[in-house]
């Protein structure tokens, strides 16, 4: 039961955490997975639908830059659109896991 729920809880906080990374500075689709991985142990196979979503929506634009070691990358960066979805999740995140942290720090 605890795997199902911790893969909820990734799947739910995932476009924040795309939106976060991108809030740094552009970045490419690999580097986005890269990144997430390590932090929150969401992979490749999730981002690119996602990433896709994301630019069908306006909150990220794309643009494509060729490398000399291997294939052209498509990297992304927020919209002005994203920027503010970004700081409107942030804070609902916030507002929400404070929340939650409160309810569990009263249990007995």
């Amino acid at each position: 039961m605890t795997d199902t729920i911790q893969v909820q809880l990734r799947k739910g906080a995932l476009d924040l955490c795309v939106l976060a990374v991108l809030s740094r500075g552009e970045s490419y689709g690999y580097e986005i997975a890269s990144t997430l991985v390590a932090a929150v142990g969401m992979g490749e196979g999730t981002i690119y639908p996602l990433m896709r979503r994301m630019q069908n929506d306006g909150l990220v634009a794309t643009r494509i830059v060729e490398s000399s070691n291997g294939p052209p990358r498509k990297y992304y960066r927020l919209t002005p659109l994203g920027r503010t979805v970004f700081e409107a999740h942030r804070r609902d995140w916030r507002s929400f896991a404070g929340a939650v942290d409160k309810l569990l720090e009263d249990l007995p």
